[in-house]
């Protein structure tokens, strides 16, 4: 049986990839060669030699790849931050962009518990594969209550599976009449709701619109339906001072922050950039004595 070396199947893969015209072909190739012989991608740089069953599969996968199949449904997993969450056919598949909602809903909790404070109360909503709940409850000292919400059934298999083992409670329910046992008591509202406008179809690549949910994706004429949602919902379920950290579309830096304003039930109210410069997530903080806005429909 013939044996093969490792960095010789990966330029076969990138060449490969790169001829399909996909974004990432180097990091798609090392992904699924790691995959094929199942090891850690960074096993890769110390192993001399793989056979050819490894060889085969990995061929299986490049031709499932280059015909627009996400490399997440190819693996089953996700990376993201510091863990990784199972993905496949039915859920969003997480991306990079919403590390840095991570990183600010961390600090807020951070600075909500000082010392020996009590454990704060979070609240994710349209958790999709639960990635942004999971991350909270690896990398969040003092280990958070956390909530998880999905309407979606399909979405919501993942969501158990990434959560459930973190201690996550997860809740099949719109957002919207979700956890009515909690208003007024949650000191973290997070979520990264659907929020491209309909029109936005068409510049969508093929692996994106084949593959994710349209309902994860799209949220009416101008991509803002679930985030209005998404406040009324926020207003009821924080407690006076706590946050609210919502991700939308890049252009919507200025909408979105108006939407939260014209609530009048939030205050403190900033956009704030991801990691490449662009427009990602709004802020806002429960305003003390605010009314409580009617959800729109």
């Amino acid at each position: 049986m013939s044996a093969r070396r490792p960095a010789a199947l990966l330029r076969d893969g990138v060449a490969r990839l790169a001829g399909a015209g996909l974004p990432t072909p180097r990091a798609d190739a090392r992904l699924l060669l790691a995959h094929a012989a199942r090891m850690d991608p960074s096993g890769l740089a110390t192993t001399r030699e793989l056979d050819e069953p490894v060889a085969a599969r990995y061929e299986r996968l490049l031709v499932r790849r280059a015909a627009g199949e996400p490399v997440q449904h190819l693996t089953g997993v996700a990376w993201f931050r510091t863990i990784r969450v199972l993905v496949g056919p039915g859920v969003f598949i997480p991306r990079p962009e919403t590390e840095t909602v991570v990183q600010f809903a961390l600090r807020r909790l951070v600075a909500l518990r000082p010392g020996t404070g009590p454990t704060p109360l979070v609240v994710d909503l349209c958790t999709g594969s639960g990635v942004i709940a999971a991350a909270i409850a690896e990398e969040c000292p003092g280990e958070p209550r956390i909530h998880a919400v999905e309407s979606s059934a399909e979405a919501l298999v993942w969501a158990r599976r990434n959560l459930e083992p973190r201690g996550v409670r997860v809740v099949h329910a719109d957002m919207a009449e979700a956890l009515h046992e909690l208003d007024g008591r949650v000191d973290l509202v997070v979520a990264n709701p659907p929020y491209l406008p309909a029109a936005a179809a068409g510049a969508l690549p093929a692996d994106v619109l084949d593959h994710d949910p349209p309902e994860a994706l799209f949220s009416g004429e101008d991509g803002l339906d679930a985030l209005r949602v998404l406040v009324g919902a926020a207003a009821r379920l924080l407690r006076p001072g706590g946050w609210l950290v919502a991700e939308h579309d890049e252009t919507q830096d200025g909408s979105a922050p108006r939407l939260l304003a014209g609530s009048g039930a939030f205050g403190t109210i900033e956009d704030h950039p991801d990691l490449t410069g662009r427009p990602r997530f709004v802020s806002a903080v429960r305003a003390s004595g605010a009314r409580r806005p009617e959800v729109e429909e």
